[in-house]
């Protein structure tokens, strides 16, 4: 990965427009590649650690949205 646009991350205003099933599908996607980037964090292949910081903040953007709109995550 060579930074945050590689993470191919939805716009604010894209988040807002999911429906309930596509929220899902994109938070179990995100809490993935954020294990994913923690595992290379803890085995030192991982030297972007900004990436880690930015992608927890989309996990619980998608959390709030979902939680604003009603839908059980």
């Amino acid at each position: 990965m060579k930074g945050i646009k590689d993470l191919n991350l939805k716009s604010k205003d894209e988040v807002q427009k999911l429906d309930e099933k596509a929220l899902k599908a994109e938070y179990i996607d995100s809490e993935k590649r954020l294990y994913v980037l923690k595992m290379k964090l803890a085995t030192d292949e991982l030297k972007q650690t900004h990436l880690i910081k930015f992608l927890r903040k989309y996990v619980a953007f998608l959390k709030t949205v979902a939680k604003q709109k009603g839908f059980n995550i």
